[in-house]
């Protein structure tokens, strides 16, 4: 991949969009909870980075504190270590986050292992195949309470000891501005998330919280794999710059969203999709 940071720059890779390591101290002195933190066991030989592995690791690599939370502790403790072996503070936190109950348990947790908290992400998401017309009660509160019940009361938790300054940072998807997946209860939670992410800022106005909304496209994670694996079409159709996004690309994005260099940023929804959504697309080279 080095010789691609050369030569491909057609296709808008660079050093951030592989992870390559930086460290500028743009997070120093900050402790910032990532819910979603692990990523899924896979079948490639080289895995990709999930979305909430890499957040947590560049969080790491620019000085924060990062507790890791995940439903699958083994998964949360695989980015503690990767965030160990750079010289990184990373602690482990399981939690499901479909219960209310433990997700007040993991915020006070976090909060004490890095004494204190001022930055909170919320990367989580399930989803359903049921198409409009196929859907039933079960399913569809399923998913919108782990997708737009859980981040709002992580958010609500986490307010209440976050001092003024901090952030929060809620992972959607372009599924909430397209309605192209073809699969209601998902693109309906996502497309809730940027009313709660509003929601939030205005509130959170009084004591200088601001909270912003991450919606990624087609992005090169385990679980982007194995959606590609399920269904073929997802993998070749035409992309942004000819390829899918990097997990470190949405961690950059998020690593602004998060940091004070945002200052001025609330109650918005950034966009990571390389252009899909507006169309600009092309077949992979």
């Amino acid at each position: 991949m080095t010789d691609s940071l050369q030569l491909r720059p057609d296709q808008q890779l660079f050093a951030p969009a592989l992870g390559t390591v930086r460290r500028e101290g743009r997070l120093a002195g900050r402790r910032i909870l990532v819910v979603g933190a692990g990523q899924r066991q896979t079948v490639d030989q080289v895995p990709s980075v999930g979305n909430g592995r890499a957040m947590s690791v560049l969080f790491a690599r620019e000085g924060a504190a990062v507790t890791c939370a995940d439903i699958d502790p083994g998964a949360a403790q695989g980015t503690v270590d990767w965030i160990a072996r750079e010289g990184g503070r990373g602690f482990v936190v399981q939690a499901d986050v479909s219960d209310p109950a433990q997700i007040a348990r993991m915020v006070r947790e976090a909060a004490s292992a890095m004494d204190g908290l001022d930055g909170l992400v919320v990367n989580v998401g399930i989803g359903n195949q049921n198409r409009f017309g196929s859907e039933n009660p079960a399913d569809w509160d399923r998913v919108q309470d782990l997708n737009l019940r859980a981040p709002m009361f992580c958010a609500q938790e986490a307010a209440a000891v976050m001092p003024p300054g901090s952030a929060v940072v809620f992972v959607a998807s372009t599924a909430a501005i397209s309605p192209l997946s073809g699969l209601p209860a998902y693109e309906s939670s996502k497309a809730g998330l940027m009313a709660l992410g509003r929601a939030v800022a205005f509130a959170g106005q009084g004591t200088g919280l601001r909270a912003n909304v991450l919606a990624p496209g087609l992005i090169d994670t385990p679980m982007g794999r194995d959606a590609s694996r399920a269904r073929p079409s997802r993998a070749a159709r035409p992309l942004p710059f000819g390829r899918q996004g990097t997990g470190w690309e949405v961690a950059n994005a998020a690593l602004f969203l998060i940091s004070a260099e945002s200052s001025y940023v609330n109650g918005q929804m950034l966009v990571v999709d390389g252009g899909l959504s507006i169309g600009a697309v092309r077949a992979a080279a």
